[in-house]
């Protein structure tokens, strides 16, 4: 997400991939597309860092989750590195992989869009629920850029989004 002026030099990263000056929104979401966690980082930060960070910052979740039930499923895109997620959660805390999984999600060969009659992109259901969770944010004007001064206050701003979205939703039934 871009800064603005307003923005403080402390929360300011480069993001080489996509060339801007700002910060980056990780989110966790559930399979409505209703967000389990969110973080914010400079946008300097590597994806696999952010994620790192955003469930370390959320080990309580994951303490006291029973381990005999199934665990929790981390859908990836091709972006992330399983393994390296891995190691580095063990070593925040050993037990998290009896209670979490990562899946990198689906992406299609080039032999498969050939055989559906597709070329080019081809839409992935299970990616679109990040996607549509990344629209509903941008329909908050203030989070369209980021006009916060610190990361805290980009993340509070993010889940003041996401309760009024679901307030809204609660309030229509």
């Amino acid at each position: 997400m871009k800064n603005t002026c307003n923005a403080s030099a402390k929360s300011k990263g480069f993001c080489h991939y996509k060339s801007t000056n700002g910060i980056k929104r990780h989110l966790a979401v559930d399979t409505l597309g209703l967000p389990f966690f969110t973080h914010c980082t400079k946008a300097s930060v590597s994806d696999d860092q952010g994620l790192i960070e955003l469930l370390s910052n959320n080990l309580d979740y994951f303490r006291v989750k029973p381990v005999n039930i199934p665990k929790i499923t981390i859908l990836l895109d091709q972006g992330y590195h399983p393994d390296k997620l891995t190691t580095e959660l063990q070593k925040v805390y050993p037990q998290i992989m009896t209670k979490i999984r990562f899946e990198l999600a689906p992406k299609p060969t080039k032999a498969e869009k050939v055989a559906q009659g597709k070329t080019g992109f081809v839409v992935m259901a299970t990616r679109w629920v990040i996607e549509r969770s990344n629209a509903w944010i941008e329909r908050c004007k203030s989070l369209v850029k980021n006009f916060e001064r610190t990361l805290t206050n980009a993340t509070a701003k993010l889940n003041l989004c996401f309760i009024r979205l679901m307030l809204k939703r609660l309030a229509n039934e």
